[in-house]
């Protein structure tokens, strides 16, 4: 077997089991005040162990997942519904993440500083979209709501999860990341 095609092949396998991984961490829910689900750490590992664009490729697989019907969304949800209700630019945000991990890791390297500015930087994009989107679709569909108020719903209660996640998806990455051969 060529070994180019076994290499091919072999991504292929880890863009997928990602896409998978990320699905499992999406309906793990930790309940808390404001409960909070595992996808962004899924995410974060997607990207860490398998580089900005296989990871973002597995992303993409994952919302294309969810967007066809299959339920790999939060809540075991899915359909173009979820991606078009209030929360779905918080999905699309996922995407950007990985956009904006795999730009910055490209021009940083994966150091642990670096990987760690990238994710969070990617996390802040998908805030941004994901909160823009929720004001759009909430004003459209309940009435108007301040940038303060959609904040304090939607991403206040979640900087410190996700802080830990970015930490804990860095350490498995500099564990499991010398067995991942790419």
């Amino acid at each position: 077997m060529n070994n180019s095609v076994s290499l091919k092949t072999k991504n292929m396998v880890y863009i997928g089991m990602f896409s998978i991984i990320i699905a499992i961490c999406s309906w793990i829910s930790i309940p808390t005040a404001v409960p909070f689900t595992m996808q962004t750490f899924g995410i974060f590992c997607a990207l860490g162990l398998l580089g900005g664009k296989k990871g973002t490729i597995s992303v993409l697989i994952y919302c294309a997942l969810g967007i066809i019907g299959i339920p790999v969304f939060a809540g075991f949800s899915s359909g173009i519904g979820v991606l078009l209700g209030n929360t779905g630019g918080y999905i699309i945000g996922f995407v950007l993440s990985g956009l904006v991990y795999w730009l910055f890791t490209k021009m940083l390297g994966n150091r642990v500083w670096a990987m760690f500015l990238s994710m969070f930087l990617g996390l802040i994009a998908c805030y941004v979209v994901g909160t823009i989107w929720f004001m759009m679709v909430y004003t459209s569909t309940t009435g108007n709501v301040g940038v303060y108020a959609v904040l304090s719903w939607c991403v206040f209660p979640f900087i410190i999860p996700d802080l830990i996640k970015i930490l804990l998806s860095i350490l498995i990455v500099k564990r499991v990341g010398k067995y991942v051969k790419l």
